[in-house]
């Protein structure tokens, strides 16, 4: 019965496909997945990496959707071992960017000022992996060139293993796992931090020196595995765990390692609900993880891996309310994450002034399209959080607003004017640095070209 329901499922799924390929224009983005799939950009993002709630979907089935000719095999019994594509799904992206301070940041040797307007040819480039592998599994793989580091490394990564099972009334049950590198890089939806707004920033301009565990701090330091379901396209759920799994650094992991290292397992939990109706989608969630971390010797001592450790717990809720018109896009989002940080590592040590912190960020951002070829978002950002004698002297209170202008002659070619202003910069407007900077004087301009093929 269960290869049955399988079955008509996966039928269901392919009608899906075959009639958006029938309605959808010639694929002109979004490079592997829209030669995989055969359907343009459009059925699965607003505007590239925002996903529709058919994109939600291709991406919890394991991103394994394919239209092309594959290379099979089966056994006796007909199951089949093999379904390999013709060609590989390879994507290449490159960005190019000029960044424009408000004042020049002061030159780190102490020599004045550092030179203001950084251009960056290129500022990063990405080959990535993605798309189907085997039945039931897929994969998303970027290996990124930066500019800012000048090295080649591993970026996100998520692997995926699906199954879909037919309900009772043709309702649907979407179950799997995810092997991944970044907590909510899997996360189908643009509220959470790994694909959130902004999607593209300059390397060169001063942003918030505190962030929350999980909102890119832990980007490809950890690896974990979750298991998540989807419920009848509406209710999602997951569970998982992360390791420490560093690049660049000697294994096994010690005292030594740069960024500390993870004591035990650190649980990640994820709950949301999306409703659809007619051209609209809301959805409401909450999203957390539990970081107990060993301090690393970068901060001044030799922590153990044993004894104390610093405890992060990360809450977060999130929104987003999705509008596609045949001419207008609409999207809001909006994301809150409390960090309560009982560090008892480092208070212990004296690298922090008290053993109990917190840090919270707030992001609202709303974007809108017409008929994806212009378009513009603008938001609002805070972080705030205890002030620490040692670990924070500065409030960690960051404030302020970005808006960004796009205009895309085609769906994988995006150029960006981005303006973020700052009305307070660690805890205050004036003078935060106690040599006379302003909070505004780090106001940028992010001026971006966004190519893939």
């Amino acid at each position: 019965m269960h290869r049955l329901t399988a079955r008509r499922s996966t039928l269901t799924l392919w009608a899906a496909i075959g009639l958006l390929c029938a309605l959808s224009p010639t694929a002109q983005a979004v490079p592997s997945f829209a030669r995989q799939t055969g359907v343009a950009c459009e059925a699965c993002h607003t505007v590239f990496p925002e996903l529709t709630h058919f994109g939600r979907l291709f991406k919890a089935n394991g991103y394994v959707l394919d239209t092309r000719t594959q290379v099979k095999d089966v056994t006796a019994e007909r199951q089949e071992m093999l379904s390999l594509a013709s060609l590989p799904p390879l994507s290449l992206m490159i960005q190019a960017s000029y960044t424009q301070l408000a004042k020049a940041l002061p030159d780190s040797a102490g020599h004045g000022s550092a030179q203001n307007g950084a251009v960056a040819v290129p500022q990063q480039v990405s080959l990535f992996y993605a798309g189907k592998i085997a039945p039931n599994l897929g994969a998303f793989l970027q290996l990124t060139y930066e500019n800012d580091s000048g090295t080649i490394g591993i970026d996100n990564a998520d692997i995926r293993y699906a199954r879909t099972v037919l309900l009772a009334d043709d309702q649907s049950l979407i179950y799997g796992l995810s092997l991944n590198n970044n907590p909510t890089v899997q996360d189908l939806w643009n509220s959470t931090p790994a694909f959130g707004f902004p999607y593209a920033a300059s390397g060169s301009a001063p942003g918030s020196a505190y962030a929350t565990q999980i909102d890119g701090t832990r980007g490809q330091d950890v690896a974990g595995l979750t298991a998540y379901a989807f419920w009848k396209e509406s209710l999602y759920g997951e569970l998982g765990l992360y390791r420490s799994a560093k690049q660049g650094t000697a294994s096994p992991l010690d005292s030594t390692s740069p960024g500390g290292v993870l004591a035990s397992s650190a649980p990640y939990w994820r709950v949301a609900y999306e409703h659809n109706w007619g051209a609209h989608s809301l959805e409401g969630g909450l999203y957390g993880a539990n970081f107990k971390i060993y301090p690393d010797l970068g901060q001044g001592y030799g922590q153990e891996l044993r004894g104390p450790s610093d405890h992060y717990r990360d809450v977060a809720y999130d929104l987003q309310y999705q509008y596609i018109g045949d001419r207008d896009l609409i999207t809001v989002t909006a994301t809150h994450i409390t960090e309560k940080q009982t560090l008892d590592a480092s208070f212990n040590a004296s690298i922090a002034g008290q053993a109990a912190n917190s840090l919270d960020t707030t992001r609202a951002f709303a974007t809108y399209y017409y008929q994806r070829k212009i378009g513009g978002t603008a938001g609002v950002f805070r972080t705030h959080g205890s002030t620490d004698s040692l670990l924070a002297p500065h409030s960690p209170d960051t404030q302020g607003w970005v808006a960004e202008l796009n205009y895309m002659p085609w769906l994988n070619t995006k150029f960006a004017v981005q303006y973020t202003a700052f009305s307070k910069f660690s805890g205050l407007s004036t003078n935060y640095d106690g040599a006379g900077r302003s909070a505004r004087d780090n106001n940028t301009l992010y001026v971006s070209a966004w190519l893939s093929y």
